[in-house]
């Protein structure tokens, strides 16, 4: 078996841009910052008190070690270069968003710190944090990174300024892979295994860790290249920071299968000596997530419920669409939880001292996902639309001037569309949007009415000079989508684009901005999906996984009048499936069918390379432990209908 079907799916992807190689093709250089540019950050700040001091001092505070150098991958790839943001201790350019300069400055050192007695924190590593809580008898790890290289970089980097002590427990605090995907490079399984270790994760953890966004993992994947800027220069006019953290390493995906897992609103447990409260608090930020207090150090750890950020509510890589009041009232049980708390921490960022400030800071996280909520449904039920809503709501200066919840992750605008999302769906209402026409063909109607593709880059040139970026950008879009060898309409584009990057508060949205222009000028990317890198993982990801992602990726119109039945037997598992095509659906069940066209022996392992599209022939043909009973012929047949995609499709040209 050579055929190789793209299944996998970027739940983990989404973090793991590995997906998404450098584009191919030369481009044009990225522009200054415009006046318009520069006079709208100066107005975007007005009120703000960019000198205050006490969030760097907080996020500086109980250093023990700085970190510098190269995080590197088995064969010398450069994965996380921890100095590559030394650019942003100077003053902030007309090129970035100042609150947002701010925020990059904040997150850009790496290191060890200590939060108080016997906790400490590696920072900077990778976008999150691993928390080390000394034990009896060594290090209770919360959190894992998202890689192994990284993980095992940030605990060698502990025990070089703490001394080597063995991992007594592990707390998982939810399903997202930047928190458990470096899993493996805190132990390994064999150890963790052999000595019992406690690995604590709440409900529906493994569920979700190997299966959320499995189904539109290729899509999810390549549009997270945006979010996350995976492929931009670290500079004044590229990347500046992800808003949870500097950069994702993206390296090799593992995970620990949870021995404890939380499914009470609120239950105690000792790990390791160490008193723990934990709090189930799914479906919110994650669909599997717990929070925690530590009551004889007065800690509490919010997990990614709380971060120095607006968190968002729909990511633009895609997910589904987060509950926002649900997240509020969770917000307002932590409220009762910290009453005698005095340090806050957290997946990402720097630590809270005091209660007054933790206090405040839950406070002011509660009442912006309350505020975006209830101000979005107010307008909904006044006739709003989405769009019209975005521009509406703002947040009362109370919130709005407290850094800690501004949108440089989240954005306000987009969180407001998620909420109309959640409870309206994408339908506006009104019925010329309930069919409308594919982005090409409306662009090419609209060149028309315009009188072609000159005269529309002219009048997008005239709005651009005037600074009205948002009216530049429909414009040329339509340009680019209708007529995709205008050279000038995509050369306007991608420097409007940067304009409008060059002002978002959200690096989200100015990663998204300047990938988009990079693209114009270059392509897409010239690589796919490196899915070996996620193999630790697939290993622990259930067969139905797999095979609910097959039935996605089966060609509709390719399959119809096809009457195909095929077994899969994973000997190892001690697991067998009939799948079978029926009317142009694949299904499957457990068990093996008497009648089926053919019969598929082999390991998971095994069927786990050849989903990851890593399996040569020596893993497939010429091996053992791999047989076909029945014909050949109808197995390929029948693989030969699984699509293929590769994730490198366009997205701002067609």
């Amino acid at each position: 078996m050579t055929h190789r079907y793209h299944l996998l799916s970027a739940a983990l992807l989404t973090l793991l841009l590995a997906a998404c190689g450098k584009s191919a093709g030369v481009g044009g250089a990225s522009a200054d910052a415009s006046q318009s540019t520069a006079a709208e950050n100066a107005l975007a700040v007005q009120g703000l008190n960019l000198g205050k001091r006490q969030d760097f001092e907080d996020a500086q505070r109980g250093l023990v070690a700085k970190a510098t150098g190269k995080i590197v991958a088995a064969d010398g790839t450069v994965l996380n270069d921890l100095d590559a943001y030394g650019f942003l201790s100077a003053a902030a350019p007309d090129t970035v968003n100042p609150s947002l300069w701010r925020h990059a400055q904040l997150n850009a050192t790496a290191g060890l710190y200590k939060v108080v007695d016997g906790v400490y924190q590696l920072r900077g590593f990778d976008i999150a944090n691993i928390t080390l809580i000394e034990g009896k008898t060594g290090w209770i790890v919360v959190d894992a990174l998202t890689s192994r290289e990284s993980a095992a970089a940030a605990m060698a980097f502990a025990a070089q300024h703490l001394g080597k002590k063995p991992v007594s427990a592990i707390v998982l605090t939810h399903a997202h892979a930047d928190h458990f995907g470096g899993a493996l490079g805190v132990i390994s399984q064999q150890e963790a295994a052999q000595r019992k270790v406690p690995i604590v994760a709440p409900a529906g953890f493994m569920e979700e860790a190997t299966s959320e966004n499995v189904l539109v993992g290729t899509g999810m994947g390549r549009r997270s290249a945006y979010q996350f800027g995976r492929d931009l220069p670290r500079s004044a006019r590229g990347n500046v920071d992800t808003g949870l953290g500097k950069d994702v390493v993206y390296g090799a995906v593992g995970i620990l299968t949870p021995t404890w897992l939380i499914y009470q609103a609120t239950q105690a447990m000792q790990l390791d000596g160490v008193d723990f409260v934990f709090h189930n608090v799914p479906n919110a930020e994650c669909p599997a997530e717990l929070t925690f207090s530590v009551p004889d150090k007065k800690l509490y750890d919010g997990a990614e419920n709380l971060s120095h950020t607006m968190h968002n509510l729909l990511p633009i890589r895609g997910a589904k669409v987060r509950d926002a009041l649900r997240w509020a009232n969770y917000m307002e049980q932590a409220l009762e939880q910290t009453r005698q708390v005095e340090v806050l921490i957290g997946s990402h960022h720097w630590p809270l001292w005091g209660n007054a400030r933790i206090q405040e800071f839950i406070t002011k996280h509660r009442d912006v996902y309350k505020y975006t909520h209830d101000q979005t449904v107010r307008l909904i039920n006044a006739g709003y639309t989405p769009n019209e809503i975005a521009d509406k709501v703002q947040l009362p200066a109370s919130l709005s001037d407290y850094f800690s919840a501004r949108g440089y992750y989240g954005d306000l605008r987009h969180n407001v569309k998620a909420v109309y999302q959640f409870y309206m769906g994408f339908y506006d209402g009104n019925p010329a949007h309930l069919n409308p026409l594919a982005p090409a063909d409306v662009g090419k109607r609209y060149l028309e009415l315009l009188g072609g593709a000159d005269k529309a880059v002219a009048a997008a040139q005239g709005a651009y000079d005037k600074g009205d970026y948002r009216w530049a950008a429909e414009l040329l879009n339509h340009v680019v989508m209708g007529d995709p060898s205008s050279k000038s309409a995509k050369a306007l584009l991608a420097q409007t684009y940067e304009q409008m990057a060059y002002a978002a508060e959200a690096s989200t949205w100015r990663n998204a901005y300047l990938t988009g222009a990079q693209e114009l000028r270059n392509g897409p990317p010239a690589r796919g999906v490196s899915k070996a890198l996620v193999i630790d993982l697939l290993l622990q990801t259930p067969t139905e996984r797999f095979l609910e992602a097959m039935a996605a990726s089966l060609d509709g119109p390719a399959a119809a009048g096809k009457d195909l039945k095929i077994n899969l037997v994973l000997t190892d598992q001690k697991e067998s499936f009939q799948l079978w095509l029926e009317n142009a659906v694949l299904h499957f069940k457990p068990g093996q069918a008497q009648d089926a066209h053919a019969t598929l022996v082999l390991t998971k392992p095994i069927f786990v390379k050849m989903i990851a599209g890593t399996a040569g022939v020596k893993d497939t043909l010429l091996s053992d432990d791999l047989q076909v009973k029945g014909s050949k012929v109808d197995l390929v047949r029948f693989f030969g209908l699984l699509d293929k995609a590769n994730g490198l499709f366009p997205i701002v040209t067609r």
